[in-house]
């Protein structure tokens, strides 16, 4: 008993030093480390990316020539906002510098007042019964089943957004104008006609149905896009567990839209300054301009008809301001709720 003892110790020891001998002299293969890709290499510099970026350069060249001729030089033109400009005699360089005073004139101006508080209320408007619109409609467009019934939908949907303003109110005046299908629907059936194209009290309903009429089709094409990139499996996976139709619309298509809602409302939230021009210029005189004055007739109203250039420099320069500040705040309010915005935060 006691020599097997031995002879089990005596083999256990010495297999255990052959293993440490192998041990010793075998060599240990590490794990191969991740090559790390072209554009993440350390330590390239400028010249070496400008050899391995070039055809991207080109590429962004002519773009790049563009932006810098028709936004960046222009943009410099701003400075007659700060100046008492005469383009006749003096020009940029040789108008004398007033510092703000066009500023301070523009708030001491009651018609700047009041289109700033048309605009802002045109917008808030059309936040809550326009912006949905689209959303809705893209919903509507994904659920039909028959492939050649939604293309002839959407033809019929997108077809609008190409019709000029000019156009699309003189449809809507024959609608729903004095002497359009409705009052003369109501007249034959013994009721006083209605002429809503001419009444200021409605105007903001008129201008937001012509909105939708026209740009809701094509604002659908972007939520399509993000609700083509939701994964058809986990409808499947809900439809197995027993969802309704309302309830993976709530938990699966909404969640999947809301990035770029977000983004789309932060976009638009910076936009709000901007309600449009054409449509309300060409309604002006039907309903006056105590309810169709908003910042950009505003500003051609005070700015170039009237030649005061730099007054009206100093109005769009403070619309300019107002959308990047909103720009900022809306989009601090995405990233607190979890989403990228416009950028994200380094």
């Amino acid at each position: 008993m006691s020599t097997d003892t031995s002879t089990g110790a005596a083999t256990g020891t010495s297999t255990g030093g052959a293993a440490g001998a192998g041990g010793g002299t075998a060599t240990i293969k590490k794990p191969r480390r991740r090559r790390a890709p072209a554009h993440e290499a350390p330590g390239l510099t400028w010249r070496a990316k400008l050899r391995r970026d070039w055809p991207l350069l080109v590429m962004n060249l002519p773009m790049l020539l563009i932006v810098v001729a028709f936004w960046w030089i222009p943009a410099l033109g701003n400075v007659i906002a700060f100046q008492d400009y005469n383009p006749y005699t003096d020009g940029i360089l040789g108008s004398p510098v007033i510092g703000f005073t066009n500023f301070a004139l523009l708030f001491e101006d009651p018609q700047f007042l009041r289109a700033i508080a048309n605009t802002l209320s045109i917008t808030a408007f059309q936040l809550v019964f326009y912006f949905p619109v689209p959303i809705l409609l893209a919903l509507l467009l994904n659920s039909i089943v028959s492939a050649r019934l939604r293309a002839f939908v959407q033809g019929v949907v997108y077809m609008p957004f190409f019709f000029s303003w000019v156009l699309v109110i003189a449809i809507f005046q024959q609608m729903f104008g004095g002497a359009g299908l409705l009052a003369q629907i109501l007249r034959e059936h013994g009721y006083e006609g209605v002429d809503w194209m001419t009444n200021s009290d409605t105007f903001i309903l008129l201008i937001t149905s012509q909105t939708i009429w026209k740009d809701a089709g094509w604002g659908a094409i972007i939520f399509l896009a993000a609700l083509s990139t939701i994964d058809p499996h986990l409808y499947e996976a809900a439809a197995v567990d027993g969802a309704r139709r309302w309830r993976r619309m709530w938990h699966i298509t909404l969640p999947g839209l809301r990035p770029v809602i977000v983004l789309l409302l932060i976009l638009r939230l910076g936009d709000a300054l901007n309600v449009g021009f054409e449509q309300f210029m060409l309604q002006r005189s039907a309903v006056g301009s105590e309810a169709s004055e908003v910042f950009d007739t505003f500003v051609y109203w005070s700015g170039l008809r009237t030649g005061d250039l730099g007054y009206g420099a100093a109005a769009g320069l403070f619309k300019g301001l107002v959308g990047l500040l909103l720009i900022l705040a809306a989009n601090r309010v995405a990233h607190a709720m979890g989403e990228r915005g416009v950028y994200s935060r380094s």
